[in-house]
């Protein structure tokens, strides 16, 4: 029964992947008469006075605990929403997971990017393992198993205090050790900002010095994930601030999977990798895979934040992978990325790269030169 719960999750995704309704997990429908052998339990910001003072104060400089649980369990859904008058407290709070015990983290980033919300700023979207609803409630279905122990927490890297995190994590709570090749669940945050083009010199995506570039090898793309062991990649949300005018998609997706020189999987575009077309239109739109909630202008300034989930296809490695997209064909734009990856492997996990200071991680446009940027490069 304890694989059972797992694969429930993964079917009912599967089950509504090309329907019309993003929200449509009927396929679950036909297993709710199964019994299962855990016991549900949840971790809270409740009043424990039996108030209504539900909710909890994070200072500056604090590293606040939201959930500290011994296993064997299974995190099934996290819910956030936050009291904050500071601006860019989405990028400026830090939310790390932890599993068995572990010195490093599994989970690191901040806690607005996890979210898909990686410009510091609230928006509603709806896909299958993340959602945001109305009004600034952030909602994670992922699975997170763990044997021993799961810790998370909540840091506030602010100048100003967290008046109020509210919290709701749901888990399954076994009385028998999970399936010794259970997969941990991690997720990354990495950014350049900005992402340094190799010519400033060109006036649009299609001129020939840019379009006749080859870059077989991904050489300088913009690196979504580096992971060593054995587990699977499942997805990615990103944000763009562009620097530059025009369309900030003309890069391919590049996957090296266990030490690949060329990649074995290699797309046509960063809209065709996200499954939309043509710059994606004029219109914003989120499904349970895929999407683009966040479409901005073509423009320096412009922002926009996008979405994939390989949850019908994860993509398998057994020592190591290099996910990567090129930002620009052949990486000639100097737009800035801020991204999250996340997937399922072994531990332990290979290590994070360094995580930006708060300074750093915050949205602003950059003097890089090129089209409708009036900056000289350094």
């Amino acid at each position: 029964m304890k694989r059972i719960g797992f694969l429930l999750i993964v079917v009912g995704l599967v089950a509504g992947a090309f329907a019309q309704e993003p929200a449509d997990l009927s396929g679950l429908l036909p297993q709710l008469p199964m019994p299962h052998d855990y016991v549900l339990k949840r971790v809270s910001s409740y009043d424990r006075s039996g108030g209504n003072a539900d909710a909890r104060k994070v200072t500056p400089g604090e590293t606040f605990t939201v959930f500290e649980e011994a296993g064997p369990a299974v995190i099934t859904h996290i819910w956030f929403t936050i009291a904050d008058s500071e601006k860019y407290h989405l990028k400026k709070l830090v939310l790390r997971m932890y599993w068995d015990n572990e010195s490093t983290p599994s989970v690191q980033t901040p806690i607005g990017d996890f979210f898909g919300l990686g410009l510091g700023e609230y928006f509603m979207f709806q896909s299958f393992p993340l959602a945001v609803g109305s009004t600034q409630a952030l909602n994670s279905f992922f699975p997170m198993p763990f044997q021993k122990m799961a810790k998370i927490t909540v840091t506030n890297e602010g100048k100003n205090p967290v008046d109020a995190l509210y919290f709701n994590i749901d888990y399954r709570a076994y009385k028998h050790p999970l399936p010794a090749d259970t997969l941990y669940f991690h997720a990354q945050y990495r950014q350049c900002t900005p992402c340094k083009g190799w010519t400033n010199h060109w006036t649009s995506n299609g001129d020939p010095l840019v379009g006749n570039r080859p870059n077989p090898t991904g050489e300088d793309n913009y690196v979504w994930l580096e992971a060593t062991g054995r587990g699977h990649y499942v997805g990615v949300t990103m944000s763009v601030l562009q620097n530059q005018d025009g369309w900030w998609g003309e890069g391919d997706d590049m996957f090296f999977v266990d030490g690949e020189q060329l990649p074995s999987i290699n797309g046509t575009g960063s809209e065709d990798y996200l499954l939309g077309a043509w710059d994606f239109g004029d219109k914003a739109f989120s499904y349970g895979l895929f999407g683009a909630p966040v479409k901005g202008e073509e423009v320096a300034g412009g922002r926009s934040s996008v979405y994939r989930f390989h949850l019908e296809s994860p993509i398998p490695f057994t020592k190591s992978l290099r996910a990567t997209i090129e930002h620009g064909h052949a990486n000639h734009r100097s737009d800035n990325y801020f991204s999250v990856a996340y997937w399922y492997q072994t531990e332990p996990h290979g290590a994070f790269p360094p995580f930006p200071l708060v300074d750093d991680r915050l949205p602003r446009l950059f003097p890089v030169g090129g089209p409708g940027n009036a900056g000289t490069r350094d």
